[in-house]
């Protein structure tokens, strides 16, 4: 284990968040795939085990809430360090004022959201056990660079001879940062440096290399952030439920499902190819006509918590196995207690402040089957990531074949 000073180093996440980004407002908390941006950076800090704290420095009210439900400790930055002149350095500097206790900053920069808990590990290990005093991200590039020259002037390649032009297979290609991480000791942070002393890069895979610095890369890091990010500590959702009844002071926005209809589609039947029992449930009464032979629709729930406790006991599972889509103030402890709790982006802010996962689609306009819909798609993805990771899955999938 190493050590520092006779005892063990504290090793520290941090993310840098504040309020007034000027390319895309509140850009860190904006919903990328159902989770906000600085959510899945977030995430893959925690899900590492190796940090002793993990941190998000910010000057907004919201940014601190989404912080804290994703499992991140927050540091109010002051206005000296929260201006569009500020630097990194500085407001690290600011930080480690306040957490002497710190002794190694890992800067995780939350415009990377294909980062992977085993990215941060590895960097860690390098410092505990090859004594660097600084590591940071890189990505490789097939990129041929040519000398920037004036009106009339000749250019000149940089990193390439012409002559002898190399195939993409026979050239190694370039190192370039990608601002994914920087780890720094503290030492050399006081120093005035993120990168010196014993000096080291991490080389990140392609596939997890996205940057979001334009709303135009918002749907290209979408697609690979579904693809490749982290979507944490995936259990085998066995049962999902939905409320499709709402009691919303304002009527207008009370949720308005087709029930029937969503039962019979492709995407839930899916869902119970997958063995998932579908379940909706209600505090208002139903009409006859909308409860299905096969029980799936219950009307009247005066304590949905009790139902779905009764459900799931049945079922022998736990709440780490169920998926919930709530949309009410009573349905906030279900929201939180299911190992997957999703709500409509129009959901009063109580659930939406306990919700893993927030629809794009509002539940009070027509939008709302989509709502429940879009929930189950991703529920469906979840399940196919734990199909793919699940050792015991593809020891039996081998065996049929």
């Amino acid at each position: 284990m190493s050590q520092h000073s006779g005892r063990r180093r504290h090793f520290a996440a941090l993310v840098l968040a504040r309020g007034g980004s000027k390319g895309i407002p509140l850009k860190n908390i904006k919903l990328l795939a159902g989770i906000p941006l600085i959510g899945w950076v977030l995430r893959a800090a925690v899900d590492t085990g190796m940090f002793d704290s993990v941190w998000v420095s910010t000057d907004h009210d919201e940014i601190e809430m989404v912080a804290k439900k994703y499992g991140a400790q927050v540091h109010r930055r002051s206005p000296e360090v929260s201006k569009d002149s500020s630097t990194s350095l500085d407001t690290i500097l600011e930080f480690l004022k306040y957490h002497q206790e710190i002794d190694v900053v890992g800067l995780i920069q939350c415009t990377s959201p294909c980062l992977q808990p085993h990215h941060l590990e590895a960097v860690v290990k390098m410092f505990k056990e090859d004594g660097y005093d600084s590591v940071f991200s890189v990505v490789r590039h097939h990129r041929f660079r040519w000398k920037e020259v004036s009106k009339g002037e000749v250019t000149e390649p940089l990193n390439l001879n012409p002559a002898k032009r190399p195939r993409r297979q026979d050239w190694s290609g370039e190192l370039y940062e990608n601002g994914s991480f920087y780890f720094a000791t503290k030492t050399l942070i006081e120093s005035g440096l993120l990168q010196g002393g014993k000096m080291a890069y991490f080389e990140m895979e392609p596939e997890y290399n996205v940057d979001i610095d334009l709303d135009i890369d918002w749907p290209i890091a979408e697609q690979r952030v579904i693809s490749h990010g982290h979507f944490g500590k995936i259990e085998e959702v066995r049962l999902f439920v939905c409320n499709v009844g709402g009691q919303r002071k304002n009527e207008s926005t009370k949720m308005k499902f087709n029930w029937p209809h969503i039962q019979d589609t492709a995407v839930m039947k899916m869902l119970k190819d997958k063995k998932v029992q579908v379940k909706f449930i209600s505090e208002s009464d139903l009409p006859a006509h909308s409860v299905s032979s096969n029980n799936e629709v219950e009307g009247n729930v005066q304590n949905k918590l009790d139902t779905v406790q009764a459900w799931r006991k049945k079922m022998g599972i736990t709440w780490k196995k169920v998926a919930y889509l709530g949309n009410d103030e009573s349905d906030v402890i279900c929201v939180q207690k299911a190992g997957v709790g999703g709500a409509p982006q129009d959901a009063p802010s109580s659930v939406l402040e306990v919700a893993k996962y927030i629809c794009k689609h509002d539940a009070g306009d027509r939008t709302g089957d989509r709502t429940v819909e879009e929930f189950a798609e991703h529920v469906l993805l979840l399940l196919k990531k734990f199909e793919s990771e699940d050792p015991q899955l593809k020891t039996r999938k081998r065996k049929r074949k």
